[in-house]
């Protein structure tokens, strides 16, 4: 563990003078959080083993034995007309090991087109799509994991397409119930671009993070780190400094780097979650309003073979995010067919 944890302190200090500015990156979809599990708990987890499949997606080294079976169906209704619906399920191919697959496809609505002069040029349509296939392997309380992305992107005709890894590293501690881990995502090369003067890039990221419940609490905390390879990822403007805005001071410039989530454990079938995320909350909200900017609250509950899930993301005074998720055990079914 102490290794582990050297390991992430020395990605944090060599990494830390690197900064990008935002909106230099393509495919920026792959990073939104559209499972009810993970707006719930801030929009960022790579640590919660064995409690949902969809998290394998965060971090593949999640895949474990006690998620094979299982099929998730997931639906985000997000701002004006843009939603995603996904899927992900999780198959143990014996001596092959456990595999997981999963489908993200992100509709942006219709536009109304114009061109170079303004003359108008009719309706189009935006629309990006992933493909994820992985597995991990598992060594004591330690896994290690990989996945594959191809991601597809077609925005009014012009179409990008990539190729991604995650490579994600998982510790699960055998007697206490606390779980880390750490994830190295989206590492990969556009394989083609919208067109030849573009230059995209994949959204590369660093996430660690870990989870923990105290023996006799009905709570379950969550603590997790993103953006860990760029340095100050808080966007301040001088000039706007004349009109008595403040630059962000250094604790709140490392909080943006940070989500908090909690679960209220009511039952093995029923919990409530909610979470906070920093960076949302200082980039979205309102000069005299927060507007629930950077906080979420989800609910999930189980009825046999089947798992119901909603969460909702705030963003702005004017609204958020709204996810859900049915969850479907076919272990059950097969185990019924087989009697």
């Amino acid at each position: 563990m102490l290794r582990y944890w050297l390991i992430i302190c020395f990605l944090w200090v060599f990494t830390s003078s690197v900064a990008q500015v935002g909106g230099q990156r393509s495919y920026e979809f792959m990073n939104i959080p559209y499972t009810p599990g993970t707006v719930g708990l801030g929009g960022v987890n790579v640590s919660l083993a064995n409690q949902d499949v969809n998290l394998v997606i965060s971090n593949p080294a999640l895949a474990s034995d006690t998620l094979s079976g299982l099929v998730s169906f997931n639906y985000l209704s997000w701002f004006a007309d843009a939603s995603s619906v996904a899927t992900v399920y999780q198959h143990d191919f014996g001596k092959w090991g456990n595999w997981f697959f999963g489908v993200n496809h992100v509709t942006y609505g219709s536009f109304d087109g114009f061109d170079a002069s303004g003359a108008p040029t009719g309706e189009f349509d935006a629309g990006e799509t992933m493909v994820t296939v992985g597995r991990s392997h598992r060594v004591a309380g330690f896994s290690i994991g990989g996945s594959i992305k191809y991601v597809h992107s077609d925005i009014a005709g012009f179409i990008s397409s990539a190729l991604a890894v995650d490579i994600g590293g998982a510790f699960i501690h055998p007697n206490q119930q606390f779980s880390a881990g750490l994830v190295f995502k989206n590492i990969g090369f556009v394989i083609s671009d919208y067109s030849d003067a573009e230059r995209s890039e994949l959204p590369f990221d660093v996430q660690v993070g870990a989870t923990y419940k105290p023996r006799y609490m009905p709570f379950r905390f969550t603590f997790t780190g993103y953006n860990l390879y760029q340095g100050d990822i808080a966007y301040f403007d001088p000039d706007n400094a004349a009109s008595g805005e403040e630059e962000p001071g250094t604790l709140d410039k490392v909080f943006r780097h940070f989500t908090i989530g909690t679960e209220l454990i009511i039952s093995e079938n029923v919990n409530f979650r909610a979470g906070y995320n920093h960076l949302v909350r200082q980039e979205l909200k309102l000069e005299d309003t927060g507007g629930g900017a950077g906080f979420s609250f989800g609910v999930m509950f189980r009825i046999k073979a089947f798992e119901f899930a909603y969460s909702r993301g705030g963003y702005h005074a004017a609204g958020g995010s709204n996810s859900f998720s049915l969850t479907a055990d076919t272990n059950m079914f097969l185990k019924r067919r087989a009697l």
